[in-house]
């Protein structure tokens, strides 16, 4: 056996410097490589589908989520004749009919110690379209005993609108009623009485009366 033969050959390989023998890979190795990429395409191929099914139900609830904010926020269908679409009634709240100051007779009374101040009140009124009844000192039942600027009084009948209608024109006037029958408004001035408000500001405030501001609109 020459020296150059790999011991265990037993003579059977002999190395002539132009072949070599061919050494086998052990198998368990190439197993193990395959189970490994395996394991590794397993697991790729779960978290896909588990992303895909994430998705899913994500979409579905974004769908369901978009549907129900159009619903909420869809604008009604106006029906035929109702008139929606234009005017005060577009806004969802209809225009208010408020009587004319000409139409109501205001009577006005002074319960301070301010001499002429029932007749300086009752002229302006009067400038403003309202038809003046009674001028003078106020009944003994609230002569001196009115703390406030003044006091609304009226029949349980007369149309609340009316007293709207006056009741703009002083701002922090209380509101009662008594047994008369008549439609006709008492304006009783109290000790906090300083001024009417502005002939603007009264007629901006029966502009909000007859048309109400619209609600706010959900933002979409």
């Amino acid at each position: 056996m020459s020296m150059l033969t790999p011991p265990g050959m037993g003579g059977k390989y002999r190395v002539t410097g132009a072949a070599y023998p061919r050494m086998a890979r052990p198998r368990r190795r190439r197993r193990i490589l395959l189970a490994a990429l395996g394991s590794l395409l397993g697991l790729a191929l779960l978290g896909y589908g588990a992303v895909q099914l994430i998705g899913v139900f994500r979409d579905g609830d974004g769908k369901r989520n978009a549907s129900a904010a159009a619903k909420d926020c869809a604008t009604p269908t106006p029906k035929p004749g109702s008139g929606a679409g234009s005017g005060p009634a577009a806004s969802g709240k209809p225009a208010v009919a408020l009587p004319q100051p000409g139409q109501i007779t205001v009577n006005v009374y002074n319960a301070t110690p301010r001499a002429g101040l029932a007749k300086a009140v009752g002229d302006e009124l009067k400038k403003r379209g309202f038809t003046i009844g009674q001028v003078g000192n106020a009944p003994a039942d609230f002569d001196k005993k009115v703390p406030a600027a003044g006091i609304l009084v009226g029949s349980p009948k007369t149309d609340q609108t009316a007293f709207s209608v006056v009741g703009v024109n002083l701002a922090g006037a209380t509101h009662q009623t008594d047994a008369r029958e008549t439609a006709d408004i008492d304006l009783i001035l109290g000790d906090a009485f300083k001024e009417l408000t502005t002939k603007a500001d009264a007629d901006k405030a029966l502009a909000l009366l007859a048309n109400p501001a619209p609600a706010l609109a959900k933002k979409c």
